[in-house]
């Protein structure tokens, strides 16, 4: 026969299912497939169920390219090999020949297996990423493993001491979170997979050698453990563990850069999520220094504050106060408002370094030129760039319902006193900016508050809050001050939300400056002290 020299395995079959002809290479390919043996006991069962099912009126080769056109290919494995079978009508017989497309359904598996893996990936980066806590990062990094590198898994995590978090999931997708003390030399690999560096493979250990945290209940029969490091930012993120049921270890090679992916990913959120919960917790340490304090009220005097930051995702900025107790017997309380230079971070680490001196200068709160002139040399020892505050102080004494207050401005706007039949009056308070001048000068005003009587303190962002009917006038003083005649008699809780209200609504939707407002109001409710008793 002329084919019988071709490349490709071809038998040709007679109606009645026998082998007519096969050439060598089918020959060589298919031992049994002898002319005179029926196909269906020489032959695989999926190419002989092939040809029981093929339609009449079947192509001849010479038509239709080849005979196949119409009729999808049978295929199935000889050996080790793949194989597909192509049919074509040769007057009363049938010829197959068989074409090997071991290679290409390799490919085919290979590229198949590569989409699902970089399919887990993109969703494993998603999720891990998704979240900056450390638990749900470890609880997703155990969901993600047990789904697709193992039947259950355990992602270890080491905390201070011999404590450790350990977030797990079952085969049935159950995910939970603890923290318990553990001894990771009990589960060979894991002390080294948590020590990050240097790194160190992943180990694949029989399961008789992993300690009872290790195999529980809920994971059912395990045939084979693997510990994995998973390397973090410079430091070690923890360690996986995968439980399988089957008790052959390891992974394909083709598989194993994406475990290594996955365990690097992993890592990178567990250590980022950490690192973020650690500077949260540091970052609130250090903001509840420089966070506005609470106004308690001191020795009957009420007083109130708010505060504003510029940003709206702001807590603190350049504007602050403090309300400071009296340091002892005859001595005053003091409150300092203050306006120090830049904005955001920068200013806020200023505000703090300001604050922590004025506390500690509260022995001398009585000589306020004095806390002035300290405060003045701490700023301008300063060897970074230009910084300088304007402050106000005001240090008060209760006596009965009325209270003496002596205040002192520097390069601040002078406080407000809001008396009860309505006037508005500007304290004469005034002085040069602190962390600027070498000398400074400061001018302290003697003031006394009936029963009821206010006294206002306000930061620039008040007044230089732009805005009104054209969009750029300042607030302005005088605006103010006519503000307040309306607002005499009214709590110091109600009169600073109005006044930071006011400025608010003539800014509208534009950009303002920070805003800090202090009422201090004196009593209502205690009896009348003669003025001789303690005016000076």
């Amino acid at each position: 026969m002329v084919w019988e020299d071709a490349p490709y395995p071809m038998l040709a079959v007679n109606a009645a299912g026998v082998i007519e002809e096969a050439n060598r290479a089918a020959r060589t390919l298919i031992p049994d497939a002898v002319a005179g043996v029926p196909l269906a006991r020489a032959v695989p069962q999926w190419l002989s169920h092939a040809h029981h099912l093929l339609p009449i009126g079947l192509p001849s080769p010479a038509g239709a390219g080849g005979g196949v056109a119409g009729y999808e290919p049978a295929s199935g494995s000889i050996g080790e090999r793949v194989f597909q079978a192509y049919p074509a009508r040769s007057g009363d017989s049938v010829l197959w020949w068989l074409i090997d497309v071991t290679g290409h359904e390799q490919a085919v598996e290979a590229l198949r297996a590569h989409r699902e893996w970089t399919g887990f990936l993109a969703e494993a980066s998603n999720e891990l990423l998704s979240s900056l806590n450390p638990d749900r990062c470890l609880e997703a990094t155990a969901r993600l493993a047990a789904r697709r590198l193992a039947d259950a898994a355990l992602v270890v995590l080491p905390m201070a001491g011999r404590r450790y978090t350990i977030a797990s999931c079952d085969p049935r997708g159950r995910v939970s979170c603890e923290h318990a003390t553990v001894d990771p030399r009990a589960l060979p690999g894991l002390d080294e997979a948590l020590q990050g560096f240097p790194p160190v493979p992943a180990r694949w250990i029989d399961p008789v050698d992993a300690p009872a945290w290790v195999l529980r209940d809920e994971f059912g029969e395990v045939g084979s453990v693997e510990v994995t490091a998973l390397p973090g930012h410079g430091l070690p993120a923890g360690a996986l563990v995968l439980l399988r049921r089957a008790r052959r270890p390891g992974f394909p090679e083709a598989e194993e850069v994406f475990v290594r992916l996955f365990a690097v990913w992993a890592g990178a959120a567990i250590s980022a999520a950490r690192l973020y919960a650690e500077q949260a917790v540091i970052t609130e340490t250090l903001m509840a220094e420089l966070l506005p304090p609470a106004t308690p009220r001191l020795d009957g005097v009420e007083i109130a504050a708010l505060y504003r930051p510029a940003g709206p995702s702001e807590q603190v900025g350049g504007d602050f106060y403090d309300v400071h107790p009296a340091a002892g017997s005859g001595r005053e309380s003091l409150v300092v408002l203050g306006d120090v230079s830049g904005k955001g971070l920068e200013a806020a680490v200023l505000t703090g370094r300001i604050r922590n001196t004025l506390r500690a200068l509260l022995p001398m709160a009585d000589d306020h030129h004095r806390v002035l002139e300290l405060l003045n040399g701490v700023l301008l020892t300063d060897a970074g760039a230009t910084r300088y505050v304007t402050l106000v102080l005001a240090s008060f004494q209760r006596h009965g319902t009325r209270v003496a207050l002596r205040l002192t401005s520097a390069g601040h706007p002078p406080p407000l006193i809001m008396r009860n039949d309505g006037r508005v009056e500007e304290a004469g308070s005034a002085g040069t900016l602190i962390g600027v001048l070498e000398d400074i000068t400061s001018v302290t005003e003697d003031v006394v508050l009936e029963s009821g009587e206010t006294c206002l303190l306000y930061s620039d962002g008040i007044i230089e809050a732009r805005g009104g009917p054209l969009g750029d006038e300042f607030f302005g003083e005088e605006r103010l001050a006519e503000q307040l005649k309306e607002c005499a008699g009214m709590p110091p809780e109600a009169l600073a939300e109005r006044v930071q209200m006011l400025a608010s609504q003539w800014v509208g939707d534009g950009d303002h400056d920070d805003m800090a407002v202090v009422a201090i109001t004196a009593p209502r409710n205690l009896p009348h002290v003669a003025e001789g008793d303690w005016l000076r």
